[in-house]
């Protein structure tokens, strides 16, 4: 969609509540993974603080301004963006290794649910830990009230976004001016530290403290946790809107905001914890820690609504079994719930609150997690740079040596913590990716079996022009959803083999997911075979992965354009083929992957809900199918 200069403003504000709440909470848990009990016992001095402060506004100046939004956002896939863009450009473009590069983008994937679990459980338990500064005896009751804020907000998901969603801008405008307004307030106090803002001292410290330096990377990552939430949500906004929202609002808010904190700690040097809530005024903190944990609410919704839609999108592009895909709105597709990704994620995330206890044991999970996501976009952006948009060697070594020293110290700093914490989300993407390649592999197989059995589609209609006697040919029109364009659907094989008849018309609808991340309407459906002999009509249909798939709806619009389709699609016959999954001992897979197989298979969504068949006009064949 094409934004007018005039509504840029009102998106750039609109975005601060979709995509900045992650990277906007960031200074409620970054400097005391530094400074704080838990840290890296870094003294603190003026060197020490001005040096890391320094080193947080450059390194975010590097990853997010330089990198996302002045390189990777523009890699987009029709508008829309994220790592899953990212692979399904690889994957449709892309011809020498692209399956290692899919396999990056895979591993990326895995560690963004890691991310996007941490990410609820750090930043309301951040904000909540707000508390002990306010009333030390309410310490006791964190973990329950975080407990309750982050069962209310799983709750309200199957309700979306939609009517909430308008005041999360204005919310985290008032949250970005008030980190701000707090920064400059102990700014003025300590002017000294505005220092921090001269690239000069962040590479002296580098250069005198290489050690302090590398081992601050743990914390420092934690102030671009959400980089990757500017280019997932490309699609809803645009780059221009988010990019104005960063550079005049939350850029300038977040380097007051950390130049306000090293201000503190420098003042107050017993000052480690709740370090934000204390950068305020005395007389404000109350309202601040009310609107900190507004602010994390919406930070952890923006994630959460995150995982949704990279789920429906591994779905689409058949990495993942389908799922329950629910639409809260009915005017932006792009919001979506399902109920299984949010059950599951509110159980780990509440896992994960209980099991650390406090934001700077998650802190030493999420660095991992963060960082293992950023160094696989950029890898991917280098295969776009140079096998998509064949920029030249020279222009690819240099974003080379921009980007990737960057995150591979980031990744390398991190790799101590996996012993506290930092493994979780290891375990999680490792997790994931088994899941999905066992998902990818195990569907390779039953497709490759199932083909054998439904044969060439061409061959079987050409054998029904000289139609046996004994096939009746019975009244009334019947639509066959088959699993590939070029292969016979059992379904209809079963009809004349087994039944030994033929409806009078047969419309043979094969859906096939596009890399694309939308396809237009008018360019969605191929008339692929048509025989009016014998009445059999093919349609392909082709959805992107942002597209909502109707079969029913998608036939009614054609009724106009196809003039053989006189029907109504919401009362004629539907019949669709399942693979009933039969475990063998063939060698093809490992035992206790084909048990996890057959376990998502048989749970994973039926394909005639998956394409809004309508229940009762719907017949469903099974066919078994060896693993």
């Amino acid at each position: 969609m094409t934004k007018t200069k005039n509504s840029l403003t009102p998106l750039a504000i609109v975005a601060l509540g979709i995509v900045f709440g992650d990277i906007g909470t960031s200074p409620l848990y970054a400097l005391e993974a530094i400074f704080g009990k838990g840290g890296r016992n870094i003294k603190i001095n003026q060197e020490n603080v001005y040096g890391i402060i320094s080193l947080v506004i450059w390194l975010i100046t590097l990853a997010v301004t330089i990198k996302f939004v002045s390189f990777i956002m523009r890699a987009d896939n029709q508008g829309e963006g994220g790592i899953m863009a990212l692979v399904s450009l690889i994957k449709a473009k892309v011809t020498k290794h692209k399956w290692l590069f899919i396999f990056i983008g895979l591993i990326g994937v895995s560690l963004f649910y890691g991310d996007s679990l941490i990410t609820p459980a750090i930043s309301v338990l951040s904000a909540v830990q707000g508390l002990q500064v306010i009333a030390p005896k309410l310490s006791s009751l964190v973990i329950p009230i975080t407990i309750a804020i982050l069962c209310f907000l799983f709750f309200i998901q199957k309700y979306g976004t939609q009517s909430i969603g308008r005041f999360f801008g204005p919310v985290m405008f008032v949250w970005f001016s008030s980190i701000a307004l707090g920064g400059l307030y102990r700014i003025i106090e300590h002017p000294g530290v505005l220092i921090a803002l001269s690239p000069i001292t962040a590479i002296s410290f580098i250069i005198h403290h290489v050690i302090i330096s590398f081992l601050s990377l743990t914390g420092v990552v934690l102030a671009i946790t959400g980089a990757e939430a500017l280019y997932a949500d490309l699609g809803h906004f645009g780059r221009m809107p988010i990019t104005k929202a960063w550079m005049f609002i939350v850029f300038p808010a977040l380097s007051l905001c950390y130049m306000g904190e090293g201000a503190l700690i420098l003042h107050n040097q017993t000052i480690t914890s709740n370090i934000l809530v204390q950068v305020m005024p005395s007389q404000f903190r109350v309202a601040f820690v009310i609107l900190a944990a507004l602010a994390t609410l919406i930070a952890s919704q923006s994630v959460i609504s995150g995982t949704f839609s990279l789920t429906r999108q591994a779905v689409k592009l058949e990495f993942l079994p389908k799922m329950i895909v629910k639409h809260t709105s009915d005017i932006e597709p792009g919001q979506v719930y399902m109920p299984f990704i949010n059950y599951l994620v509110f159980i780990l995330v509440i896992a994960l609150v209980v099991g650390f206890g406090s934001s700077v044991g998650l802190s030493n999970a999420y660095g991992m997690a963060v960082s293992g996501t950023l160094l696989a976009d950029s890898l991917l952006f280098l295969v776009v740079l140079k096998d998509i948009w064949h920029k030249s060697l020279i222009k690819v070594l240099l974003i080379i040596l921009l980007f990737l020293p960057v995150d591979i110290l980031f990744v390398s700093s991190n790799l101590e913590k996996v012993f506290h914490g930092g493994i979780f989300p290891l375990l999680i993407g490792i997790i994931v990716f088994l899941i999905i390649d066992t998902w990818t592999k195990g569907e390779g197989i039953i497709d490759k079996e199932r083909q054998k059995i439904e044969g060439s589609l061409k061959h079987f209609v050409s054998s029904l022009k000289t139609i046996d006697p004994s096939i009746k040919r019975v009244p009334g029109e019947a639509v066959y959803i088959g699993h590939h364009p070029d292969f016979a659907p059992l379904a209809l094989r079963a009809t004349v083999n087994d039944l030994h008849e033929l409806p009078k018309k047969v419309v043979i609808v094969t859906v096939v997911p596009s890399l694309l991340a939308h396809v237009p309407e008018d360019q969605r459906v191929t008339i692929d075979k048509f025989d009016e002999h014998l009445g059999i009509i093919h349609l392909i249909l082709n959805y992107g992965y942002h597209d909502s798939i109707n079969i029913p709806k998608a036939l009614k619009n054609l009724d106009s354009k196809i003039p053989e389709l006189d029907f109504d699609p919401n009362e004629v016959a539907y019949f669709i083929s399942s693979s009933k999954v039969v475990i063998s001992k063939r060698h093809n897979m490992a035992s206790w992957r084909k048990s996890l197989f057959f376990f998502m298979y048989k749970n994973a969504l039926s394909r005639s809900d998956y394409y809004k068949l309508p229940v009762k006009q719907t017949e469903e064949m099974q066919t078994p199918i060896m693993l």
